[in-house]
Formats: structure tokens, C-alpha cells, sequence
């Protein structure tokens, strides 16, 4: 198949959203297929950057996003392009600018449209006038409008998946938990990088996402003068960069925690594993995962995992040899001691390497051309019934 995929975020953006698509055209090109992805401009990209098979449309930073960016044009250069290529299938990924070009596309084309929506907004609402311009009723509306004419959706859990449920939305989904290759993660590429980091000797937990108030980062770092009172040379590692990194420093500094915190800032996508294995544990109190892709992450760098609980975390986290899920800060602190003070005591591989198989890299993508597959056997259907309405009234005459 030639798959043109669409989406305001990819790489070099670090993004559990450009992770997803990234994952899924290198296992749909080990596959056969052709993949294309049409997205935005990047700043950290040079204009005569060689990217095969990435098109990137004119954009500017998004409103409240200023990290994320949305298209200003390219409506009918995306679809000259798509055009050429003979695109069978257009994937969206995002709701915004590159979605509604890809739609356009599809239309065009005639060819159907799978979406995947990754992004539970009514989470992220506060980012706009603090809150008091949208409401979930406004989201309700909006996403009605984006998944009319899209022939099948996938959702990352099946949270998000009630979620649109809840809107109404009619469309078919498909729950598909976002792989991960895991031979990105089954060596490291710096064996050394905790040693560089001055960390041999010490205990260490890790943040690894974006720095955004909705990961809830803050509930981490205030949970470190407890962890630091039973394990005193313990260090949290915040890996990534974005808009409450300085709040974030702010609060470190003033709760006494000097290089017991420490900001890494933003890191290459190939260094991801490097940093998973450079941690004991992966800790978070995000209550905005429609699916934590990190947390697979770290669980295929052999790494347990202390999340705040939820339906996706508890239903992941189900063996203490994969991790475990809290409720209040206390929970953190004693789960977080118990895994540090005892490392050793929950080492069964068996359940961790069950659930790795189940989200592989390569079962995904079956997933996804399963999906696929459907949309076209749809989409064919309803373009047969629409041929034989426009054919009735002449059949009459």
C-alpha cells in the first residue's frame, strides 16, 4: 500500500505522538508498504534537510503550544504531492492543520481515512485563558465535527475510546495500544551514561516526557523530601524540556532538594533508552496518559514503573515485577522505597516479557493494516451505495 500519514507533530519534536508514528512507518516499511508523512516545518530543521518520504507544509507555533506547530498552507500542495504518489489510504493523527489536510486529500483521492486520536483534551483546557474560554461541551463538538467522513478510528486505550463514545461519535474503532521496537532497547548505546552523569553509586528515579504542567511533575518532586528521608542519596532525573521546567526548578530549589533533582533538559530520540537504563525507576503522577508510552518504554528497558493510578496504569502495572500504581503521595513514597531499598525482590521476567509481546513494534503494525484493511473494505461499500443512490433517478427516467 502507499499510506500517507498526517500530523502537526513528528521528528525531531519529542512526543509520545511522534514516538507512535515513527514506530509504525518503520514496521509498515519493514512490511513492504510505502509511508509518507506530511507534517510541519520544524525550527531544529534546516529547509534543505534530506528526509525521505517527509513533506513538511509552512507552519507557526500553536497558541498556548508554543512547542507544537500547526500548518498556515499547503492544502493543495498536499494533494498534488498525495496526487502523485498514488496514495491508497490517508492516516491522521491530529485534529488540526495537517488532519483537515489530510481529510481534504482523502476526499480527493477517494480514498478512505483512518484517525487515531492519542490526545484526551478536556485534559489540556486550562492551557487556554487558564481554563475559562473552553469547556468539555466545546471538545465534545469539536471532535464530532473532525470524525465526520472519517471511515475507521483507533484509539490508544480504551479510555480514550470512551471517551469518544461519549461524544456520540458513531465511527468504528479499533483499541490499538501503540507499539514499541524493542530492539531499540535491548542494548544501550552508552553504557556509561550513568557514570558520565556522576550517578554510579546512587539510587535514581526518572522523568522522561514533556515538561508540561499535566504530567504532574510537580507531585514528583514534592514526594522527594520523603523519599530522601529513608533513602538519603536517592536523585530524580527530569528528562525533557518544556513550559513548566522553570516553575518546576523553582519548587526544587526552594524545597532544599539542590542535585537531588536534577534537569536534564531535551535529549536526542535516539538517547531515550540510554536514559531508561541509566534510572532504577520510571516515576509518574500524570493523570493526562490516554496511553503512557513511556511507561512501555521503560518497562521494555527493564525497568519497573510507580504511576498514578488509573484504569490504563492498573491494568498495565499488574505484577510488582512490572510495577505498581498509586493514589496519594504516600503511596509514591513507600512504593518508591520499597523497589529502591529492595531491588531484587521482584525480578520474575515472565510478566514483564508477556506484556512486551503484546505491544511489540511488529503486532502493532498487524494491528494497524488489520484497521486498514477494514476502512477499505468500508469505505469501497459506502462508495458502491452512493453510486447506486446518484443511479436510481435515471434508472426511473
Amino acid at each position: 500500500m502507499n499510506i500517507g500519514i498526517f500530523t502537526d507533530t513528528y521528528f525531531p519534536q519529542v512526543s509520545g505522538v511522534a514516538t507512535s508514528i515513527k514506530t509504525l512507518k518503520d514496521d509498515l516499511e519493514r512490511k513492504g508498504h510505502s509511508v509518507y508523512i506530511f507534517t510541519t516545518t520544524d525550527p531544529h530543521v534546516s529547509d534543505d534537510a534530506v528526509e525521505p518520504n517527509v513533506f513538511r507544509f509552512a507552519s507557526v507555533p500553536f497558541v498556548s503550544f508554543t512547542d507544537r506547530r500547526v500548518a498556515v498552507r499547503g492544502l493543495f500542495h498536499a494533494y498534488s504531492v498525495a496526487k502523485e504518489l498514488q496514495l491508497d489510504l490517508v492516516h491522521t493523527q491530529t485534529e488540526f492543520s495537517m488532519g483537515y489536510i489530510g481529510k481534504f486529500v482523502a476526499r480527493q483521492l477517494k480514498v478512505p481515512t483512518v484517525h487515531t486520536y492519542h490526545t484526551m483534551y478536556e485534559d489540556y483546557l486550562h492551557y487556554v485563558m487558564n481554563g475559562h474560554l473552553l469547556r468539555p461541551y466545546h471538545v465534545k463538538q469539536f471532535m464530532r465535527a473532525y470524525l465526520y467522513h472519517v471511515t475507521q478510528v483507533i484509539t490508544p486505550s480504551m479510555r480514550a475510546k470512551q471517551s469518544l463514545l461519549g461524544y456520540g461519535i458513531k465511527t468504528p474503532m479499533t483499541v490499538i495500544p501503540t507499539g514499541v521496537d524493542l530492539t531499540q532497547f535491548k542494548a544501550a548505546k552508552s553504557p556509561h551514561l550513568r557514570e558520565s552523569l556522576g550517578l554510579s553509586d546512587v539510587p535514581v528515579l526518572l522523568s522522561l516526557s514533556r515538561v508540561a504542567y499535566e504530567k504532574r511533575i510537580d507531585k514528583v518532586i514534592a514526594a522527594m523530601p520523603s523519599v530522601l528521608a529513608e533513602v538519603p542519596n536517592a536523585v530524580l532525573l527530569v528528562v525533557g524540556d518544556g513550559p513548566a521546567r522553570e516553575d518546576l526548578e523553582h519548587q526544587a530549589q526552594n524545597l532544599g532538594l539542590g542535585q537531588h533533582v536534577r534537569f536534564i533538559g531535551q535529549i536526542d530520540h535516539a538517547d531515550v533508552p540510554d536514559y531508561y537504563r541509566a534510572a532504577d525507576i520510571f516515576v509518574s503522577a500524570s493523570d493526562s496518559e490516554s496511553q503512557g508510552l513511556t511507561y512501555i518504554e521503560a518497562l521494555a528497558a527493564e525497568r519497573k514503573v510507580v504511576a498514578l493510578a488509573a484504569t490504563y496504569t492498573n491494568s498495565l502495572l499488574d505484577d510488582p515485577a512490572i510495577g505498581t500504581t498509586f493514589t496519594t503521595q504516600g503511596e509514591m513514597v513507600h512504593q518508591l522505597v520499597n523497589y529502591l531499598e529492595h531491588p531484587h525482590a521482584f525480578d520474575d521476567p515472565a510478566p514483564r516479557e508477556a506484556k512486551l509481546r503484546a505491544i511489540s513494534a511488529d503486532l502493532f503494525g498487524d494491528r494497524v493494516l488489520k484497521v486498514y484493511a477494514q476502512a477499505q473494505e468500508r469505505f469501497d461499500e459506502e462508495m458502491a451505495e452512493e453510486a447506486e443512490r446518484l443511479d436510481e433517478p435515471s434508472m426511473k427516467g
